[in-house]
Parts: structure tokens; C-alpha cells; sequence
């Protein structure tokens, strides 16, 4: 055999090997085989605008006055002409202002809540406290909490831009008057007893000074 021909039949085997290795390596391709799977495209973030009548209702008016009452109309003209005023933060404030005045009336002593008392109130208060004391009657008070406080009427002129607002308070104290002998003459110092008032409170709205006078009781 001639070299030519040795040599031609070494490189077929030759090459017959390299197929043999590549096919068991990588395999073979019959007919259609997928290309790599697409991933699914996220849509992209959508916002919705929703358009819609905005809610007129004012929650802190009707929450505490009925729909259509002279006592809604005059919170609602209150609002008008001083926006940042608020239902709910006023009953708040008479809430403690109601705490507050009832005992330094039972203990004799307005001077810390005078600013928050009209003349008339003051006087009538002061005048009970002067009787005790020519009386020589002292009053023991504890005071347990407000149990109630409910908003009763309210009113608004809108040329003097006067407001007034009516609460009804239910208060539980301990609360006995004692005479110079220390003898009990009204109330109980061991039995608590609920209170129930009427207060209006009044404020020149629009005004600067943001504080509330009591100017009647019942």
C-alpha cells in the first residue's frame, strides 16, 4: 500500500473519531426544536384616575348636629368665617373647661379660670362662694369624670359674628358641704353623685383671641 493512500485512510479515521465525539457531546437536532422559551412581558404599572364628586358632607358637623337643623347651619356658617374652627376639638375644649370651672367653684377660688367666664357668670358664681364663706361653710370635692358631653344647640349671628354653642355635660363627683362644726348640711363625702348641666359658651369669631366664655348655665 502507498504511502499516499495510508495516509489518506488514517486521516478518515481520523476525522470519523472527532464526529463520533461531537455528536455525544452535543447532541443531534431533529427536525423543529423550540429556541429558548420568552419569558412573558409585565405590563406596565397602569393608574387609574377614577373621577368623582367629592364628598361634601362635613363629618365633624353632622357627627354632632343633625342634617338640616338651625344647629348644623349655624357650625356650618361658624366654619365659613373661621376654617380652622372644629366641632369635635371645641367639645373637647368644654369638656375640660366644664371640669375646670365646676371645681373652683366647689373649692371657692375662680381666679385661675375667671379668663373663661363671662361677667354675669362670674358674679353669680363669686356671690355663692362669698355666701359659703359668711356662712362659714366649707365644701369637700372630688371630682370622677365627665360621663356625657353632648352638643344641644348653637347659634351664629353673621353681622356681629357672634357664636354661641350649648353643651350638655353629665358629671360624677363626690362633693359635701360641711358647716363651722364640720357637720355635713348638703351632699355626701363617701357616695358619688352625677351632675347634669346645660352651659353655653359664646366667641366673637374670626377674632384673635381664641378662647371661649361661659356665659350661661342651667
Amino acid at each position: 500500500m502507498s504511502n499516499p493512500l495510508l495516509q489518506l485512510i488514517v486521516l478518515a479515521g481520523i476525522a470519523i473519531f472527532l464526529i463520533l465525539r461531537l455528536r455525544n457531546v452535543l447532541g443531534t437536532r431533529d427536525g423543529f426544536e423550540p429556541g429558548p422559551v420568552d419569558q412573558p412581558q409585565q405590563a406596565p404599572a397602569r393608574f387609574e384616575v377614577i373621577e368623582g364628586r367629592a364628598d361634601e358632607v362635613d363629618h365633624d358637623i353632622l357627627d354632632h348636629a343633625e342634617e338640616g337643623t338651625p344647629a348644623a347651619a349655624a357650625l356650618a356658617a361658624m366654619k365659613q368665617v373661621e376654617p380652622d374652627f372644629g366641632v369635635r376639638d371645641f367639645l373637647g375644649g368644654a369638656r375640660q373647661a366644664y371640669e375646670m370651672i365646676l371645681m373652683a367653684f366647689e373649692h371657692g377660688d375662680l381666679s385661675e379660670v375667671r379668663p373663661f367666664l363671662a361677667d354675669p357668670v362670674a358674679e353669680a358664681l363669686q356671690a355663692v362662694i362669698d355666701q359659703r364663706a359668711a356662712n362659714n361653710q366649707t365644701v369637700e370635692a372630688q371630682y370622677l369624670g365627665t360621663r356625657d358631653t353632648s352638643l344641644a344647640a348653637a347659634e351664629f349671628d353673621p353681622v356681629s359674628g357672634l357664636a354661641e354653642i350649648s353643651v350638655r355635660f353629665t358629671g360624677e363627683l363626690i362633693a359635701a358641704t360641711r358647716d363651722a362644726d364640720g357637720t355635713v348640711i348638703e351632699g355626701d363625702p363617701k357616695a358619688s353623685r352625677k351632675q347634669k348641666d346645660l352651659w353655653t359658651f359664646a366667641r366673637h369669631m374670626g377674632q384673635d383671641d381664641p378662647n371661649w366664655q361661659l356665659v350661661a348655665t342651667g
